[in-house]
């Protein structure tokens, strides 16, 4: 028989049965509850919420002493070392800073320890009293974890604050948690002295020592009371006196952790250790061969518990975190020096976390640069990646066996590179992702996603794919630290004795859903409930409904519901999903005026595509913002989100009408969208109040 016929039939056959039986697997079976009446289930392998993965474990700081012992020459924390910092300057005169970067450098457990215990008698040191907190404000890099597992060692209770955060929102989370010490870089200092006459109990700063930082410590300390000292004169103080660990309570407050503020001021989550606790074990039972080879690439926020409870997960199985930006992560991103590295080349990761819009950015990277080629290269792509997806959504026709390792060696290797050629898997979260982005990111990275639903408020537990599940929109059964409730809403109409499926708000119990927020007792008793089995819940406000096999899908939010002048509802994040994926999109926010009958947008222009799109049509513009003016460009980009709007099946009044094109990105810095690059709708409506006024007239 020919071989090549048995490559091809034997793959496939084995998939199509394998496919039958995962179609036929319960991942998630219903379970009896206390509380509100609603449709309930829990993890098909767990009768009873997991609490802890490790025998003896119960808090944050045993676990990382436990893997500090376990694995002490291994490394675990690498950084990149800067070479160069230099300007460019492009032909329309604007300048960009690029980085030339280094090598990683490594320190292992044993090292980390160290500097974590001679840390944390330094802060004792310096005058950190007991019961008094600390608050990392700082980008994600070694020193942000050294600082936390210190402060657990002393049973210090530590106040995360994204680095992005404005004045108004950095002054009320430090005042409101009576901070005494903050531990931050060089930028977060510069922030820090710009408002110090509007904190109230700041006492200590330990400052990051990174290039240039010498001006805002000089400053600090001419323009304030504070004592300021270097991170590494805290842990010189701490060598010197060290002090006898304070080892904390699984009840203990571990984190104070601050929402990024998407719909007002920001809210202070307290988790306990226990709390994050779970959340780590319940995902070591999901993530298959977890180990000391893994290799971690760590870019996001850690004030976000997406980032926090991976890297706490990746260092309690003896892996290496390597610690990048998302301004330098692939070799063509924007700090990075033409001809050098990015972080994912220099480290070639096995692992990593990502919300949807990095991995948006990444399909839409990746075709870009596929269609700028042209040609063969084009083609050639354009036929490996539909042979891929005819197997992943299970044709006979599919590219299978031989046929699918030619096309990884031909076309997706190279496409693998961008990441380090090694990633195995991929954890999402932070808002569902889009089928054609999780199909793209599955097929020309070779990497499995595992799609995670949760909020700040349960830990980032929920709900989590199985490595084993391919399917697209969901976002798995529920983790086995959790119980998930959908109770009725009946003013959305969504019930749970809806057809073919169970509809309602999603509600999440167990051990990982936090003590409340912090100071705000009406809010707290708003959407955390304790019911007569002493479980308690947290109401989650997104709307859901669960599959036969017991996954979520998440299909509405409360919050995004505007019901229109002649009755119909419009569920603006359901919208602006649906058209995201027209390639004239960066960013969009869908409005809806109740008194009209109609949507309108405001649509982020991706710069490249309409600027192609209009060199091809010969529109002569002086820049970026003179051809968001145009009516043409305008024209060209609503009958793009039209399209996809139909193709989606639509209503009509869901489509905007009309809409305004911005010519400038949406980022943390620019404060209209969090650290997870979800929208500040009510930050964007009142920006473009006027703009949005224009489009109803």
């Amino acid at each position: 028989m020919n071989p090549y016929f048995i490559g091809f039939v034997i793959p496939f056959v084995a998939s199509l049965l394998l496919t039958k039986r995962k179609a036929e697997k319960k991942r998630g079976v219903p379970v009896n509850v206390g509380g509100e009446a609603g449709y309930a289930i829990r993890n098909y392998r767990f009768e009873q919420p997991v609490e802890t993965h490790w025998e003896g474990i119960f808090t944050l700081a045993e676990l990382f002493e436990q893997s500090c012992k376990q694995y002490a020459h291994m490394p675990l924390h690498g950084t990149r070392k800067l070479i160069s910092r230099e300007t460019e300057v492009a032909s329309d005169g604007r300048s960009f800073e690029k980085l030339h970067l280094g090598q990683y450098e490594w320190k292992s457990y044993i090292e980390a320890f160290k500097a974590v215990c001679n840390f944390s008698s330094g802060l004792v040191q310096i005058g950190h009293q007991k019961d008094e907190r600390v608050a990392i404000f700082a980008d994600t890099r070694a020193e942000w974890q050294i600082a936390l597992q210190a402060c657990f060692r002393q049973n210090i209770t530590v106040v995360t604050i994204y680095a992005s955060l404005g004045e108004g929102a950095l002054c009320h989370s430090l005042n409101e948690t009576e901070v005494t010490t903050v531990i931050c870089g060089r930028k977060e200092l510069k922030k820090l002295i710009d408002i110090n006459g509007k904190l109230d109990t700041l006492k200590h700063v330990v400052y990051i020592n990174e290039e240039g930082v010498s001006g805002e410590v000089s400053m600090a300390k001419q323009c304030t009371s504070w004592r300021v000292e270097s991170f590494e004169e805290v842990e010189r103080l701490g060598l010197e006196t060290p002090v006898e660990a304070n080892l904390p309570l699984p009840s203990d407050t571990a984190v104070i952790m601050y929402t990024s503020g998407s719909t007002g001021m920001p809210k202070g989550v307290m988790m306990s250790h226990r709390n994050v606790l779970a959340t780590v074990s319940a995902v070591m039972t999901i993530v298959p061969a977890l180990g000391k080879k893994d290799v971690y690439l760590a870019y996001l926020p850690l004030a976000h518990i997406l980032e926090l409870a991976a890297e706490t997960i990746i260092s309690a199985v003896g892996a290496s975190i390597g610690y990048g930006t998302p301004l330098t992560l692939t070799d063509t991103s924007n700090k990075i020096k033409k001809g050098t590295q990015g972080d994912a080349s220099a480290l070639k990761p096995t692992l990593m976390t990502a919300v949807p819009a990095i991995l948006d950015r990444v399909r839409d990277g990746v075709r870009k640069n596929v269609d700028a080629k042209g040609g063969v290269a084009k083609k050639l792509f354009d036929i490996a990646y539909s042979r891929r997806l005819a197997a992943v959504n299970g044709s006979w026709f599919g590219a299978w066996g031989l046929e699918k390792l030619l096309w990884e060696m031909l076309v997706f290797q190279k496409v693998r590179a961008i990441l380090g050629g090694r990633i195995r898997f991929i954890l999402s979260g932070g808002a569902p992702l889009s089928g054609d982005t999780q199909r793209f990111i599955n097929i020309c990275l070779g990497a499995p996603i595992g799609q995670g639903y949760g909020l700040t408020e349960t830990c980032a537990g929920g709900t989590f794919s199985e490595y084993d599940d391919t399917s697209v929109g969901r976002v798995g059964a529920a983790l086995s630290c959790s119980y998930i409730k959908l109770i009725d809403w009946v003013e959305g109409g969504y019930l749970t004795t809806d057809s073919p499926m169970p509809r309602g708000e999603i509600v999440i119990g167990g051990p990982n859903v936090t003590k409340g927020y912090f100071k705000n007792e009406a809010k707290t008793n708003e959407v955390y409930k304790d019911d007569e089995r002493g479980m308690r819940w947290f109401y989650s406000g997104d709307i859901g409904r669960l599959h036969p096999d017991g996954c979520l899908e998440i299909i509405d939010r409360k919050k995004d519901i505007v019901k229109l002048q002649h009755g119909e509802y419009v569920s603006l994040g359901k919208v602006e999903a649906i058209l995201s994926v027209s390639p004239y999109v960066d960013n969009i926010m869908v409005h809806a005026d109740p008194s009209q009958n109609y949507c309108v947008a405001l649509v982020v222009a991706a710069p490249g595509e309409l600027e192609n799109w209009a060199s091809k049509q010969g529109l002569a513009y002086a820049d970026m913002s003179d051809l968001c003016q145009k009516q043409e460009a305008v024209r060209e980009v609503l009958q793009s989100l039209t399209k996809a709007g139909k193709q989606a099946h639509l209503e009509k009044f869901e489509i905007p009408a009309r809409i305004k094109l911005i010519p400038e990105p949406w980022t943390p810095e620019s404060g209209l969208v969090t650290a997870a690059l979800k929208l500040k709708r009510e930050v964007i409506k009142k920006g473009y109040e006027s703009e949005l006024a224009k489009l109803y007239r």
